[in-house]
């Protein structure tokens, strides 16, 4: 899927949204990306590959995250960011927010 510029976006597969988690699966393709969001709730991320992203943050800054297949990590609410794939595979990962 692209955006109106032409570039890749990120698809998002909701698997539960129960009113007290929303897990979706994401799928990244090479040279695609998650446009900046604000997360709302604490979340936990449960990587499915072992691949590199890059999280652009609302100021700017940027980080460069080696993730590894089930070693998940958690973020607070209020995270403001785009998540890229500038590699030549698709990162995969399980986003589970807590709703309440």
């Amino acid at each position: 899927m692209s955006n109106e510029q032409g570039e890749l976006m990120a698809t998002g597969e909701t698997q539960i949204d129960n009113g007290i988690f929303r897990v979706t699966k994401w799928t990244i393709e090479p040279g695609g990306a998650i446009p900046m969001h604000v997360h709302k709730f604490e979340y936990a991320v449960v990587p499915l590959v072992n691949e590199t992203m890059h999280v652009i943050n609302s100021d700017g800054s940027e980080i460069v995250a080696e993730i590894r297949t089930g070693q998940s990590y958690t973020r607070p609410s209020g995270a403001e960011h785009t998540v890229e794939n500038r590699g030549s595979r698709a990162i995969e990962f399980v986003e589970v927010e807590k709703l309440v």
